[in-house]
């Protein structure tokens, strides 16, 4: 079954960066985003083809991108530099996937022949300078170490809910998004919606003490999880990525801070793979 360890594995005994052949499009931005998108694709599946690997294959409207068949599910993001925040859109930060949020489209939900309610999320982030088709540096974070409990967002978003709610004389409309209102003049012909708009500082900043990129590599690579998690892989994957005879890929055990409580310390496994 293909997992995140096996994929990395793929990376190192086969570190491949070149996004120009994926590319395909006039927009940059979406068709670089879309190739980096096949190119995750590509090292998941390894010699194998997308439709043995993936249960599903997303929209951009909706999260995630892809989810392994019995397995994570990815969301993937581009940026073009270290110090881009990630947009997510309407969609806030995530440290699961859940069957319950409204967001996710019911194909997704329907992926699978065993029910699911929730699943381990990657976010996988890759850095593509401007006018650049190489991907310079690569990095996958579970949500679980990046992402608070769902509550902490929507309780925020239920308070701005709440206090539109309370305007008097509105039409208020129900919506996935923080709020739409209909007929708001006069003659009933203006409507107005309130979107949430959700940025995260890359997992490079929030990280960086682990996913210091070296300037002199080529093409780097980083890896983040709890012990846990990579407990919970096939022992076979654990011990072919561990005894990697590779001198440019490392695995260290550290300690992360709880994204719900920072004053306790979570253990963690970071991977790093620096190619010149």
């Amino acid at each position: 079954m293909a997992n995140l360890l096996t994929a990395l594995s793929n990376i190192v005994q086969n570190p491949n960066n070149n996004l120009a052949e994926l590319h395909e499009g006039n927009n940059r931005a979406n068709s670089m985003g879309d190739a980096l998108e096949k190119y995750i694709q590509k090292i998941f599946c390894g010699e194998r083809l997308p439709e043995e690997i993936f249960s599903y294959l997303g929209n951009q409207n909706n999260p995630p991108d892809m989810i392994l068949k019995n397995g994570d599910a990815i969301e993937v993001k581009k940026i073009e530099n270290f110090s881009s925040a990630l947009a997510l859109n309407s969609s806030y930060p995530k440290d699961k996937l859940y069957f319950s949020d409204t967001r996710i489209t019911t194909t997704c939900k329907n992926c699978e022949q065993t029910p699911w309610h929730e699943k381990d999320i990657i976010y996988t982030v890759g850095v593509s300078q401007k006018n650049t088709q190489k991907l310079q540096t690569l990095c996958f974070v579970y949500g679980d170490c990046y992402s608070a409990s769902p509550e902490i967002y929507t309780r925020i978003a239920e308070k701005i809910k709440k206090g539109v709610q309370e305007i008097s004389d509105i039409e208020w409309v129900e919506t996935n998004e923080l709020a739409k209102i209909k007929k708001v003049d006069p003659l009933g012909i203006t409507d107005l919606r309130v979107r949430g708009m959700w940025h995260i500082q890359n997992p490079f900043t929030v990280f960086q003490s682990f996913f210091s990129a070296s300037k002199e590599a080529n093409f780097s690579v980083f890896a983040l999880m709890k012990t846990e998690k990579f407990l919970s892989f096939p022992e076979k994957d654990q011990k072919n990525i561990e005894n990697l005879q590779n001198e440019n890929f490392q695995i260290q055990n550290i300690l992360i801070k709880d994204p719900n409580n920072p004053a306790k310390m979570m253990e963690g496994k970071v991977f790093v793979f620096l190619y010149n």
